[in-house]
C-alpha cells in the first residue's frame, strides 16, 4: 500500500490515495480528465468533422507538445483504419456520429473521460510496453465492462481507437489498450533521441528508463555505427531484440488488469469491487491486435476474459498438417499451403509481386502503376522479371509469360485469388517490404547494428541517397512502427552504387536496379532456412540468421487451446494476413485440438480486405466494402451473448454486393451491401469442420 502516488499527467499532477498498481506497472502513472469538448478520449477534440479534415497544425512543428502529438497520433491512428468517406459508409453505419446502436447522429461523437498511461516493464526499463485505459464518464459499476484494444500492426497506443476503442466508449466500457511493444518506439542514432510515453523527443541519455525504447549500442558501438552508417534510425518493433509478438497475449492481459485497477481505485462508485465474475471483459481488437486477443484467451488461467471477437487477426497457428482447407468446388489446401508464418507467405510475395504486378488478370488493378527510381520514369518491374528468370526461378522467356508466372507461384502458396487485386498497391506502398524487414528483425531478434540482409533505416534524398531526417520532432503522432514511414524509409546498404533507397538500390548479383532482389532474397532465405534459387538447406552464416528467425517465429505461434466463446471475422480478400494461413487456418486447428469444447465462430466476409482505408482508392470503392462495418457486427454479438444469453451466430460466409458504379464515383454504401452475419444462414453459407476438412462455401 502507498499512503499516496504523485499522478503525472503531461505536465499535470494530482495527489490520490490508493492501493499499489499492479507489480508489473513500472514507473508514474499519467492520468488525464477529458471534458468531451475541447478535447475527448476518442477524438482529442477533433469530433467527426476534424478527423475527416485536414491535420491538426502544431504551434511550433519542431517543437511538439505532448497534447499536440496526442491529437495528431488519435488523427493518423483513426484515419489509418477505415475508409474516411462517407460514401464508404463514414458517418453513417460506422463513425464517432454514430451511436452504441448503430444509428447516426448530429453530433461529433466526442466522450469524455478519464484516460490512464503506464508503462509495464521487468524492471530493467528496456520493455517499457505502454499500456492505457480510457474510461468514458458514462461508465457505470452496475454494467461494467472491459474490451481490450491491443493496437494493431506495429502502431502506438491509440493504434485500436478507431476499432475496438470507439466500439468500446460508446458501449459505456473502460478499453484496456496495449501497444505491444511494438511502437512507437523511434531511436534517432545519429542525434542520440528518442521517445517518451508521450511521444514527445528528449536525448536518449537523460531519458534513461523512460525511453519508450533506446537501441542496445554503447557509447563506442554508437560511433563505429554513425560512422558507418550515418543518418540511420531504430525502431523498436524491428531492433528491440524483444520478440514482441511473443508476449503480446501476455500484455493484453496486463492491460485488462490494469483497468480492473483503474476502476476499483477510481470508478467504483461505492459499489462492490469490481473482478472478473461481475465485469464483462471482452479481448478484442484488429490485425496484430487481434492475434494477441486471441493469444490472451489461450493463456488466460485465470479466467479474466469472458469471450473474444476479433477481426482479420494476425494469428499464427501451429502448423498442424493433419486437416486441408477447402473452398467451395476448388482442390482442397494442404499443409504446407496452410499455416505458415507470415514471414514466410510475405516473402514469397516480396520476391515475386513486383513481376507478379505486371499479370495480364492485374492490368486492371487499381494505381496499377510503373514503379521507378527517384529522378527516372523507367518501370523497373520488368527487370524483377528478367532477374527472376537469371536466376532460374521462372522459366518462361518472355515478359508477360514471367508475369503470369510469379502470379501463379504466389497464388500456389496458398494465397487466394481473391488477394490478387490488392498486391500490386500494396508493393507499391511499400507495406509488403516494411514488414518483411521488421518482421525478420524482430523474430531474430537483431540488433539495429547487425543490419540484417544489409538493411537499415533512414531517409533518403531525391537521388534516393541517405539524408538527415526533417520530421523526427513528429515522428509518434505520424509513424506507424514500420519503415518506411514519417520520412524514415528502407536503406539497402550493399547497393552496387553505394547506400540507396531499397527500391532504387542495384543488386550486386545482377548489376540492374531490379527493386533490390538481392534483398528479396536474402530474406527469403532467413524465412525458410534455405537458399531461395537452389533450393537447398542453408550452410553459411545465414543459416544461423534462419535458425534464429525460427526460433522467434515459433515463439509467436498459436496454440489452438481457445475454449472461450469466439468470433473472428476475416475478409476474403484480405491481402495481408492470408486466410489460408490465418483465420481459416486457426479455426481448423481449434476445431482439431478441442473438438468438444470448441466455442468459435468464423465469419468470411466476401469482396472485404484488410485496410479499409485503402476503400477510398478509385477502383476499390467499386470493389470492397468495409469490414469494420462486420467488426462492429461481432462485437455486438459476443456482448449481446455474454451479456443476455443470447446464442451466437454459426459460423458463415456473408456475401456482400460491391458499390459498383464508376472508379472514383461509386454511389453510396447502403446496408444492402453489407448484409447482416446472419442468426440463421442457409446451409449452403454455413462454414464447418468434418473428418479434417475446413469447408468454405464460395
Amino acid at each position: 500500500m502507498f499512503a499516496s502516488l504523485w499522478w503525472f499527467a503531461f505536465g499535470i499532477s494530482a495527489t490520490v490515495n490508493s492501493a499499489a498498481p499492479p507489480s508489473f506497472i513500472k514507473g508514474p502513472i499519467s492520468i488525464q480528465h477529458y471534458d468531451g469538448v475541447s478535447d475527448d478520449l476518442l477524438t482529442a477534440g477533433l469530433g467527426k468533422s476534424g478527423l475527416a479534415g485536414p491535420a491538426p497544425r502544431y504551434a511550433d512543428a519542431s517543437n511538439p507538445s505532448g497534447a499536440e502529438l496526442r491529437r495528431h497520433a488519435i488523427y493518423t491512428n483513426y484515419r489509418a483504419l477505415v475508409d474516411m468517406t462517407p460514401g464508404g459508409g463514414y458517418g453513417v453505419l460506422y463513425g464517432p456520429n454514430v451511436d452504441a446502436n448503430g444509428n447516426p447522429t448530429s453530433g461529433e461523437g466526442r466522450i469524455a473521460g478519464t484516460e490512464y498511461i503506464a508503462y509495464t516493464d521487468d524492471g530493467s526499463g528496456q520493455k517499457n510496453v505502454t499500456l492505457m485505459v480510457q474510461v468514458p464518464i458514462h461508465f457505470t459499476a452496475d454494467n461494467a465492462c472491459v474490451i481490450t484494444g491491443t493496437s494493431s500492426g506495429s502502431r502506438g497506443i491509440y493504434g485500436a481507437i478507431a476499432t475496438s476503442g470507439e466500439w468500446g466508449l460508446k458501449r459505456g466500457c473502460a478499453v484496456a489498450y496495449a501497444d505491444k511493444g511494438t511502437g512507437m518506439g523511434v531511436h534517432d542514432i545519429r542525434n542520440n533521441t528518442v521517445n517518451l510515453m508521450n511521444g514527445m523527443r528528449i536525448g536518449a541519455d537523460a531519458a534513461g528508463t523512460s525511453s519508450n525504447f533506446t537501441a542496445d549500442l554503447s557509447f563506442a558501438e554508437r560511433a563505429t555505427f554513425n560512422a558507418a552508417t550515418p543518418n540511420r534510425f531504430a525502431f523498436k518493433h524491428a531492433h528491440s531484440r524483444l520478440n514482441p509478438e511473443r508476449d503480446g497475449g501476455r500484455h493484453t492481459l496486463q492491460a485488462i488488469e490494469f483497468a480492473l485497477w483503474v476502476l476499483n481505485e477510481h470508478h467504483r462508485q461505492g459499489r462492490p469491487a469490481l473482478h472478473k465474475s461481475n465485469t464483462i471483459v471482452i479481448a478484442s481488437s484488429v490485425s496484430n491486435g487481434g492475434g494477441a486477443a486471441i493469444r490472451a484467451a489461450e493463456l488466460d488461467i485465470s479466467g479474466l476474459i469472458d469471450g473474444v471477437a476479433v477481426s482479420e487477426p494476425n494469428v499464427q497457428p501451429f502448423p498442424i498438417g493433419v486437416f486441408s482447407i477447402k473452398q467451395g468446388t476448388q482442390p482442397a489446401v494442404s499443409f504446407p499451403n496452410h499455416s505458415r508464418a507470415i514471414l514466410d507467405y510475405m516473402t514469397t510475395i516480396n520476391l515475386y509481386q513486383p513481376c507478379a504486378s505486371l499479370a495480364a488478370t492485374n492490368v486492371n488493378a487499381p494505381l496499377h502503376a510503373p514503379l521507378t527510381a527517384p529522378g527516372s520514369t523507367t518501370d523497373l518491374r520488368p527487370n524483377r522479371c528478367q532477374s527472376l528468370k537469371e536466376k532460374g526461378l521462372l522459366t518462361a522467356t518472355d515478359l508477360a509469360g514471367q508475369a503470369d508466372e510469379a502470379q501463379q507461384k504466389i497464388n500456389a502458396a496458398g494465397i487466394l485469388v481473391e488477394q490478387n487485386l490488392l498486391q500490386p498497391l500494396h508493393y507499391s506502398s511499400n507495406v509488403v517490404q516494411a514488414l518483411v524487414v521488421t518482421y525478420a528483425n524482430a523474430y531474430g531478434r537483431f540488433s539495429v547494428k547487425e543490419n540484417l540482409c544489409g538493411f537499415s533505416f533512414g531517409a533518403t534524398d531525391a537521388a534516393g541517397n541517405p539524408a538527415p531526417a526533417t520530421d523526427v520532432a513528429q515522428v509518434f503522432a505520424l509513424g506507424n512502427g514500420l519503415a518506411p514511414t514519417a520520412g524514415i524509409n528502407l536503406i539497402y546498404n550493399l547497393s552496387l552504387d553505394g547506400p540507396k533507397l531499397d527500391r532504387a538500390a542495384t543488386s550486386p548479383s545482377t548489376g540492374r536496379q531490379d527493386l533490390n532482389l538481392d534483398g528479396a532474397l536474402c530474406l527469403r532465405a532467413v524465412a525458410t532456412d534455405r537458399d531461395p534459387v537452389t533450393g537447398l538447406p542453408l550452410s553459411n552464416a545465414l543459416h544461423a540468421d534462419a535458425a534464429r528467425v525460427a526460433m522467434g517465429v515459433f515463439q509467436a505461434r498459436a496454440s489452438g487451446t481457445l475454449d472461450k466463446p469466439a468470433i473472428i471475422v476475416h475478409g476474403r480478400a484480405d491481402a495481408i494476413i492470408a486466410p489460408n494461413h490465418t483465420a481459416r487456418a486457426y479455426f481448423g486447428l481449434n476445431k482439431l485440438v478441442r473438438p468438444f469444447s470448441s466455442n468459435t465462430r468464423y465469419i468470411e466476409v466476401t469482396h472485404a480486405q484488410h485496410l479499409d482505408a485503402f476503400n477510398a482508392v478509385p477502383g476499390y470503392d467499386t470493389r470492397m466494402v468495409p469490414l469494420h462495418v462486420y467488426f462492429i457486427q461481432a462485437l455486438n454479438l459476443m456482448y449481446d451473448h455474454l451479456k443476455n444469453g443470447k446464442p451466437l451466430p454459426p459460423s458463415q460466409v456473408v456475401h456482400t454486393v460491391p458499390r459498383g458504379g464508376t472508379p472514383g464515383s461509386a454511389p453510396p454504401l447502403t446496408t444492402a451491401n453489407v448484409p447482416p452475419i446472419s442468426t440463421s444462414p442457409a446451409a449452403s453459407d454455413l462454414i464447418t469442420f468434418s473428418n479434417g476438412v475446413v469447408k468454405i462455401p464460395e
